[in-house]
């Protein structure tokens, strides 16, 4: 074996358990991905009955694949059906705005959970009830948050508008429902 063949395979090998590596790294980060201590909880409901109108806080709500039943808003393509903001964001955002507290129906989103970080619910589907529901995205902010929340309300809410999601399972869900998501296979060849 020369020295060339040598630094060939030293090479081989270690790309080898780079390879061997990141596919260790990539299951280990999807198993951290499917690691919550416990499940959130629903602490508020609310649909708009029309465009603009005050929202309507409701215990239990029914959900079919256009979302809550009795809201307005209606999502075409399902993407935005029902939107979702964390309890703790709303703390943030009355911190920000130098409030007590922030009245959920001003910022406009449909369900308040406590409990549970929603941005890890990205790529997964999660049950609230009998409904299953699918993350699609972040829900941002709209330049109404100025009127509703004041001076500022806009930029509070930046990073802390919540999710927006899909109905996969219509069914109904109320105040006090767990938030669980839904874990994903994990693939037992990585």
């Amino acid at each position: 074996m020369t020295k060339d063949n040598r630094w060939l395979i030293v090479l081989y090998i270690n790309k080898l358990l780079s390879l061997i590596m990141r596919n260790l790294s990539m299951a280990s980060i999807a198993a951290l991905k499917n690691s919550f201590i416990k499940p959130g909880q629903v602490v508020w409901i609310g649909v708009r009955t029309k465009r603009k109108e005050k929202m309507k806080t409701l215990v239990t709500v029914e959900v079919d694949a256009s979302g809550l039943k009795n809201d307005h808003y209606t999502s075409i393509d399902g993407k935005r059906a029902v939107t979702f903001i964390q309890n703790e964001h709303l703390q943030a955002v009355g911190s920000f705005l130098r409030l007590k507290e922030v009245d959920p129906g001003l910022v406009r989103r449909n369900v308040v959970v406590q409990g549970i970080n929603l941005n890890a619910l990205k790529e997964k589907k999660f049950q609230i009830g009998t409904v299953i529901f699918e993350y699609t995205g972040e829900c941002h902010p709209c330049s109404r948050m100025e009127t509703h929340l004041g001076p500022g309300g806009y930029n509070a809410m930046r990073g802390h508008g919540g999710i927006t999601a899909r109905v996969i399972q219509p069914g109904q869900f109320k105040l006090g429902h767990e938030v669980v998501p839904i874990m994903e296979e994990m693939d037992a060849g990585v």
